[in-house]
């Protein structure tokens, strides 16, 4: 899988406080972005798949 570059304008105010929560976890601004877009993709294909599942079996 290839990568692509992405760029965003943000306020100070917002990046000072994904500095602080990637900081918190010993992580670039970057990598915490990263993951915190893959972790919410993941809950929303997650949760797609349940109402899927509960729509074709009936919901209990």
């Amino acid at each position: 899988m290839g990568t692509s570059v992405l760029s965003l304008r943000i306020d100070e105010e917002l990046l000072e406080r994904l500095r602080q929560h990637a900081a918190k976890r010993g992580m670039s601004v970057q990598d915490y972005v990263v993951r915190t877009l893959i972790r919410d993709d993941f809950d929303e294909r997650f949760q797609s798949a349940v109402d899927e599942t509960e729509e074709f079996y009936g919901r209990a």
